[in-house]
């Protein structure tokens, strides 16, 4: 499920940057909400 959200932030962010729609910080912003959800993915379930 979240990786099907990742997907879908990462074509709209792709299609605004080639649309030139928005500015610079919503376009930064996406692609560190991508990292941090990869990034989570790759760390997986800590252990207690």
């Amino acid at each position: 499920m979240l990786l099907w959200i990742a997907i879908i932030i990462a074509v709209l962010w792709l299609l605004g940057l080639l649309a030139n729609i928005g500015g610079g910080l919503i376009h930064i912003l996406l692609v560190v909400a991508v990292v941090v959800l990869i990034f989570h993915f790759v760390r997986g379930r800590s252990r207690v």
